[in-house]
């Protein structure tokens, strides 16, 4: 079995849990902005539409056709449109509010801690994130993830998006890193695993849903606690 020295890991959907995160966030956007009182959508969908909207800017983002600040105008207005709330009516600050509360949450997936623990003595671990800078410190800080990382390496930082290979590159540099040593965990198939593969880095495709896909991992989870097995 290859001998890595260093682990990169994705933050977001990988060990901070985005989607129970953001789900609670919303539910307080909801009842604080009294969005209950247009009787037309439930907070269930509001948060639904908000999710699948949030994931289709956040893919425009990631291919460079939209900026992060395009992403944060449009994210809310889009989705109580979708839900029917004219745009003059959409709550002012609902995004800035949200970008304030989200990172302050501290849900992680289950054995994160276990696992960090277990692994910091044996490698030098990293993270390396398309998550905007101004927040993931704070995520980190929130979920008392700060001290198991020695680098945290952003998309803003490396002037790259996953799956950039020049992200990952980026990374090796920074960090005094080879590929030959380096293991990526991700959940995000094209994002952290190709782009890792890209730049000649073994992959850890994190896939806790068990979603049917026909790509050559070097190493699939569907847990966190399986990494002991071959680490």
């Amino acid at each position: 079995m290859k001998t890595y020295r260093h682990l990169f890991f994705d933050l977001d959907h990988t060990l901070w849990d985005f989607e129970k995160n953001a789900d609670e966030t919303l539910r307080h956007l909801f009842e604080h902005h009294a969005l209950g009182r247009y009787g037309t959508f439930t907070v269930e969908e509001f948060v639904g539409v908000y999710s699948r909207i949030n994931h289709a800017l956040w893919r425009l983002y990631q291919s460079n056709r939209i900026s992060q600040q395009q992403l944060r105008e449009v994210r809310f207005v889009r989705t109580l449109a979708k839900l029917g709330v004219p745009e003059a009516e959409v709550p002012a600050g609902i995004s800035e509010q949200f970008t304030h509360i989200l990172p302050q949450k501290s849900a992680v997936f289950p054995f994160t801690h276990e696992v960090l623990d277990y692994l910091r003595d044996k490698y030098t671990l990293h993270l390396i994130t398309n998550g905007f800078q101004d927040i993931q410190h704070i995520k980190l800080s929130s979920s008392n993830l700060t001290a198991y990382f020695q680098e945290v390496i952003t998309s803003e930082h490396s002037g790259f998006l996953k799956p950039d290979r020049r992200m990952f590159e980026h990374a090796l540099h920074r960090t005094g890193a080879n590929a030959d040593e380096s293991l990526m965990i991700g959940d995000n198939l094209e994002c952290d695993v190709l782009g890792a593969y890209n730049a000649g880095i073994d992959q850890v495709y994190f896939n806790p849903d068990r979603r049917r896909h026909f790509a050559d991992i070097t190493y699939e989870i569907g847990c966190l606690s399986e990494l002991k097995a071959f680490l």
